[in-house]
């Protein structure tokens, strides 16, 4: 068997057209929607809605702690606009009906962190499956799927903002990753909580790990954990104990799938 796995497609529904070429089967691991684009200020979706000007003054205080100017700031922009939440939507969906009719069939997807899972199910199909607490066989091992990021502790978002980023408390995501039971492969989209997996050496800070991950890997054993969300890691592929675990990369920019064999 051979699956090909991607993670952090932020947009790139060419290279996501490509990413199940030669492979049984295509596992994405979330963030398909490009939110905000740090490489081209032009593209994702606050470049559309505001522009490249406001969005580098917003990728310059991001750049630093995502504090109270960062939050004053993004505020601001929406208050600007007198529909953003349907401003917003409208932006998602033309999103997604490019990345979801780019994937290839038998595709096996789950949320990240810069998704709308609430959306996904107007856009499986069949041979394109959406899993967020769930479990797949494929080719005889069980694939464990469990989406969104961690909350930092004491972080309450704004649930009422036009965009909601999919996040989790620690203890929601660990009660996902119980419902699962014993997985061959646990597909998340964050990484487990290990310092050379969570921090990223060009944003030079460490992201949210799952400490429930990380417990679930030491005690279940599976063969792999995949992830994706820390862009530039530290080191891609740390082992656990049996379990071997890999950032299987930022995809938007590689366009490169990883593969798992058996």
């Amino acid at each position: 068997m051979r699956v090909h796995v991607v993670s952090d497609v932020h947009g790139n529904a060419e290279a996501l057209a490509r990413a199940g070429d030669g492979a049984d089967a295509l596992v994405v691991l979330g963030d398909l929607v490009d939110f905000v684009d740090y490489y081209d200020h032009d593209k994702g979706i606050l470049g559309r809605v505001f522009g490249a000007e406001k969005v580098e003054v917003f990728a310059r205080l991001r750049r630093g702690r995502f504090g109270a100017e960062t939050v004053r700031y993004m505020r601001s922009l929406w208050e600007s606009l007198d529909n953003a939440a349907d401003v917003v939507q409208e932006a998602i969906m033309e999103q997604y009906a490019a990345l979801f009719g780019a994937m290839s069939a038998p595709t096996y997807a789950t949320p990240g962190n810069v998704d709308s899972p609430e959306l996904w199910p107007l856009f499986a199909r069949d041979g394109v499956h959406v899993l967020d607490g769930e479990v797949a066989e494929i080719g005889g091992l069980r694939f464990g799927f469990a989406g969104g990021a961690v909350l930092h502790p004491g972080f309450v978002p704004n649930r009422r903002g036009p965009w909601r980023p999919y996040l989790r408390t620690e203890e929601e995501f660990g009660a996902a990753l119980a419902g699962l039971g014993e997985v061959d492969v646990l597909c998340t989209h964050v990484p487990p909580a290990v310092a050379e997996l969570t921090y990223d050496v060009v944003a030079r800070r460490p992201e949210l790990g799952s400490t429930s991950l990380l417990k679930v890997i030491e005690r279940d054993r599976p063969r792999w954990s995949v992830f994706g969300h820390v862009h530039q890691p530290l080191a891609r592929r740390v082992r656990v104990g049996w379990t071997e675990c890999v950032n299987v990369g930022h995809f938007q920019r590689t366009g490169t799938p990883h593969v798992l064999r058996w």
